[in-house]
């Protein structure tokens, strides 16, 4: 299996946006008539953190498999790396619907604009794709794997107090200190959410960071009774820690979507090369993955290939 190869971020700033624009000026927004294009030569954005790294080279060697010659790009930030996937400096990345459907929609209508993510998955996608379009994007299906924030506590606690939802916690009455990041305090899916959809007591947020070791040794030690992370931390076993399910649905529909240039990425090739993918992962086996490379120092390409060949979607040789 040939090295793919990784491309340094600066070369976006090297090359002017305007360079390769392939969608639609933006003042014509709502008029796209570029047909779906069909580059055999893709370039895969990644955002630069583990769970976006497996999935670009996921979606490498499955692009590969069809035909498709790729490289992989690292850019950790969006204000970057989505002008780029509008311009087709970048043409496929993997992408959460409800954070990007927030994101577009800001960028197109300013930062206080009304959220238009939510946690159902049908309502969430039709405004993204709604935003996505006029950019020359096209948002392709989602698979059954989701990244939302998520709510864990030790296994103790959850047994001493029979929890296993986020409801079981705001019935208890107990007051939970919670390990997050600041902006806990006011973000409506974090403290204030628990608060008015789960009636849990939170007495304080404790300002350790979403799902750092810090937040979680605190819980593991009774500092604090809860801490936030993500439905795909790999290491919460590691602290003795369980999720609480989110049963009333406060979290956002954050599945995994692929968004392409659609005048360079937007063929049934792609298409159905990348819905593959939709048939087999999901938010455990993202986790496990996860672990493999955060815990485990396994290479991404390697977790990814690895994981694609025990689901049959690529050769073992």
């Amino acid at each position: 299996m040939r090295a793919r190869r990784t491309v340094p971020a600066i070369l976006l700033l090297a090359l002017p946006v305007t360079a390769c624009t392939t969608g639609p000026a933006l003042e014509n927004q709502g008029e796209v008539t570029a047909p779906p294009g069909d580059s055999k030569h893709l370039t895969i954005g990644s955002a630069g953190f583990t769970e976006s790294d497996l999935l670009a080279q996921m979606y490498a060697l499955l692009l590969d498999r069809a035909g498709y010659s790729t490289k992989i790009i690292s850019v950790t930030n969006r204000e970057i790396y989505e002008p780029a996937l509008e311009s087709g400096q970048i043409d496929v990345v993997p992408e959460y619907a409800a954070t990007f459907a927030d994101w577009l929609n800001a960028k197109k209508n300013g930062a206080d604009a009304a959220p238009v993510g939510s946690p159902d998955l049908a309502v969430t996608m039709k405004a993204l794709r709604a935003l996505a379009a006029p950019r020359g994007l096209t948002v392709l299906d989602p698979g059954r794997a989701v990244d939302q924030n998520a709510f864990a506590v030790t296994s103790a606690y959850a047994k001493k107090h029979h929890l296993k939802s986020l409801s079981d916690l705001g019935r208890s009455g107990l007051p939970v200190r919670l390990a997050a990041g600041d902006e806990c305090v006011q973000r409506p899916y974090c403290a204030p959410g628990l608060k008015k959809t789960y009636g849990i007591d939170i007495t304080a947020v404790d300002p350790k960071g979403v799902g750092t070791t810090q937040a979680k040794q605190a819980v593991q030690s009774g500092r604090d009774q809860m801490v936030l992370t993500t439905t795909t931390d790999a290491t919460l076993d590691e602290f003795g820690l369980v999720l609480l399910a989110d049963d009333k649905h406060l979290q956002n529909a954050d599945y995994l979507v692929p968004v392409v240039n659609r005048s360079r990425a937007g063929s049934e090739g792609v298409r159905k090369a990348l819905g593959k993918l939709n048939t087999v992962l999901t938010t455990a086996d993202l986790a496990r993955l996860n672990e493999q490379v955060d815990s485990w120092r396994r290479l991404p390409e390697d977790v990814a290939r690895n994981y694609l060949r025990s689901e049959h979607l690529i050769p073992a040789g």
